[in-house]
């Protein structure tokens, strides 16, 4: 693989010692993040991926150094995009939002445990059989294809076959009591609906990594630096979600960055292919003659995507009314829902923050206001949150 014993156990050590801090510190005493603390730590696990990143420069080579930060910059991009998906699960069960930091945590490990081992898949199929570089590179045109489909990612919910079975065969609650995973119900020791949540959270990046994995693969072979720069992107993933969440539904324009992204890579990936052709019925068996995209170039490729995606959305207005649409929503139920907060003070900080995000629906301009507005219930779902409010 490229690097010694020693290097390995020691990464190893460093990614189980920043989980068990994680934990320790910030997810064991049950507390919702303040946005200066998720700023804070959302800083701070970007550095150390940046100060692991400038270590594989000098201890290892420029190169791997570009790879590395080429595989963690991908990563995190798509897994900004897996937030939307959290997002919903989190609300589709009504998760509380004290609780929300274990299931993210717990997510976390499940993701990096179970990338790790596509990870392994993957490098033994592409040591052993040349045609994995085209099968993957061909999925992820396939992938960058359906991430442009509006109908794609209207279709994202918590409800898959894993829960159904879940929820079937478990004992489970209807009711959360904060982060606790187990309550006692008649009389009876039962499940919160907790878990069934992490079980949908952990479910569900596995499906991911059938897009990040390939999308890796197609920027170097390196497992080390595949798997050192997923688990710093992934390190940083909860206090990220804490950080964004307010601004997810602003990056309109994403999908279509992370669509260029994949489709990019596959192609790069095919190209690999072809380069190192021995499939017999191509070629003849021989390498073809085409252009091999360098990884500097990719890296310069996937930055000016992010930027651009990511600025087109910010100035997007298109993109605020889409995301004035979904805080508006959020808090509304948020402010419905009395398992969510129960203490009057949250509850009213809750109305007061739905207030805000209604005036600034109001300074939209008319067509983008008529947009929101449009959207299917939301209007009543607001005069239910001011009945309420009126008659406590």
């Amino acid at each position: 693989m490229g690097v010694s014993g020693p290097v390995w156990a020691l990464t190893i050590v460093v990614i189980g010692a920043l989980m068990v801090f994680d934990y320790v510190f910030h997810v064991r005493e049950t507390h919702v993040p303040t946005l200066r603390e998720a700023v804070v730590w959302s800083a701070g696990y970007v550095g150390i991926a940046i100060l692991f990143g400038i270590g594989v420069v000098i201890f290892g080579s420029p190169e791997m150094g570009v790879e590395y930060f080429a595989c963690y910059l991908s990563n995190e991009a798509l897994s900004v995009d897996n937030l939307f998906v959290f997002l919903i699960i989190l609300a589709s069960f009504g998760v509380p939002r004290v609780a929300q930091q274990k299931v993210l945590l717990f997510g976390i490990v499940f993701a990096l445990v179970a990338r790790t081992l596509f990870v392994l898949l993957g490098a033994a199929l592409i040591d052993n059989f040349n045609w994995a570089f085209y099968v993957f590179g061909a999925g992820l045109l396939v992938m960058a294809g359906n991430l442009v489909k509006p109908a794609e990612s209207e279709d994202r919910n918590a409800d898959n076959f894993i829960i159904r079975l879940a929820n079937r065969f478990l004992r489970t609650s209807q009711h959360y009591d904060g982060d606790k995973l187990f309550i006692v119900e008649n009389g009876k020791r039962v499940l919160t609906p907790l878990l069934l949540v992490m079980i949908a959270v952990g479910g569900t990046d596995v499906l991911f990594a059938f897009d990040s994995v390939p999308a890796l693969f197609g920027l170097t072979e390196s497992v080390y630096v595949i798997f050192a720069a997923t688990a710093f992107s992934l390190l940083g993933l909860r206090q990220l979600y804490f950080l964004i969440d307010g601004l997810l539904d602003r990056l309109v324009y994403l999908s279509y960055g992370l669509a260029a992204i994949l489709g990019f890579i596959g192609i790069k990936l095919m190209l690999e292919a072809l380069h190192s052709n021995n499939i017999a019925f191509i070629n003849h068996g021989g390498p073809v003659p085409v252009v091999v995209i360098s990884t500097a170039a990719s890296l310069t490729v996937i930055v000016v995507v992010l930027l651009i995606t990511t600025v087109a959305s910010v100035f997007s207005g298109r993109g605020r009314a889409q995301n004035a649409a979904a805080r508006v929503r959020l808090h509304a139920t948020e402010y419905l829902d009395a398992h969510y907060e129960s203490d009057p003070v949250e509850r009213e900080k809750i109305f007061a923050r739905l207030l805000d995000e209604e005036r600034q629906i109001g300074s939209l301009p008319a067509k983008y206001q008529t947009l929101v507005w449009n959207e299917d219930g939301l209007a009543e779902l607001l005069q239910r949150a001011h009945d309420e409010h009126d008659r406590g």
